[in-house]
């Protein structure tokens, strides 16, 4: 994830710090990631080796991370749980980071979720890392706002930014196991569901403001929210926050073709959508492509069903024949 460049960053400038590698997933995988940050080459170019792996539970990647001999691993984006081995590598263990103040909202994509339902604020957590999905002790957190105009990338950019301040007010304390610790209740905080792209889809019939969210919380650099227009996937990547006052209509019909942008109806009121695309194409500005793929006033995008809806929100499974 993009918030590792950030901490790497930190890691290369700081004195205390002799960086022995850099790992990342292989070029395959990390095409694959949304939001994926590329860190072989700033690594390179300060002649930190770089390993390339999509599985570190192996036993021989476990073998070679304890030959590097470590004091600390630091942990962040990556996807996938560490098992005891090689938590057990590091004299001092491995500190990990979570974009959400802990326990609230442990799993994945917390960003992404907070935004799309409304929230406006969220955060970042260092943590020692354990077996478990977020569990580990906490070792210090900083809230981050949401605003509401703010993307899943804006907002993760903050996260960043707080994740690797936290990394260097405490690294003297990491490399010597002395960073305060602070255990998690595992009562507490919840667990929010895997995220896939068949779940960006807009359910219409939702205030503009939640339609609104939707689309800022899913846009790029993730797969985006999108409806369904005449059987076809249309991409929605950007919307102006609404005002009050709009224009309503039957919610998923499109009101107007403005200069500004496409207004298509919600519950009460109407979002204008600013940037838009087919289901390949690159974001553009939405009056335009309406204009070359003939979408115009009266045409309605697909109502969702209800168990899409909640699935979509994280509160039901996925239905039969729901896209993935």
């Amino acid at each position: 994830m993009h918030e590792a460049q950030a901490a790497l960053t930190a890691l290369l400038r700081s004195p205390l710090v002799h960086l022995t590698a850099v790992v990342t997933p292989p070029d395959d995988d990390l095409h694959k990631l949304a939001g994926a940050a590329e860190l072989s080459v700033a690594a390179r170019a300060t002649g930190v080796p770089v390993l390339r792996e999509s599985d570190l539970n192996t036993s021989a990647v476990c073998a070679r991370v304890r030959a590097l001999d470590p004091d600390l691993l630091v942990v962040v984006g990556w996807t996938r749980l560490l098992g005891p081995e090689l938590l057990s590598v590091p004299r001092y263990g491995c500190v990990g980071f979570h974009a959400s103040l802990l326990p609230r909202h442990r799993g994945r994509a917390p960003v992404n979720w907070a935004i799309l339902r409304g929230e406006r604020v969220t955060g970042n957590t260092m943590m020692m890392l354990d077996p478990g999905a977020d569990t580990g002790d906490i070792v210090d957190q900083r809230a981050v706002p949401i605003g509401p105009e703010d993307t899943c990338a804006t907002v993760y950019d903050r996260v960043a930014r707080a994740g690797a301040e936290m990394l260097l007010a405490h690294l003297p304390a990491l490399l010597t196991g002395a960073a305060p610790r602070r255990p998690q209740n595992p009562a507490e905080g919840d667990v929010l569901p895997r995220r896939t792209p068949g779940m960006g889809v807009i359910d219409w019939d939702r205030p503009a403001a939640a339609v609104h969210d939707w689309v800022r919380a899913l846009t790029s650099p993730y797969p985006g929210a999108f409806g369904v227009l005449d059987g076809e996937r249309v991409m929605v990547w950007r919307t102006r926050a609404p005002g009050g006052q709009e224009p309503a209509g039957p919610p998923g019909q499109v009101l107007a073709v403005e200069p500004t942008g496409v207004r298509i109806a919600t519950r009460g009121g109407s979002v204008l959508v600013t940037e838009m695309s087919g289901r390949a194409g690159p974001p553009a500005p939405a009056a335009r492509w309406s204009r070359q793929v003939g979408v115009r006033p009266g045409a309605r995008f697909a109502a969702v069903p209800p168990a899409v809806a909640r699935w979509v929100l994280g509160e039901g499974p996925r239905p039969e024949g729901a896209a993935r």
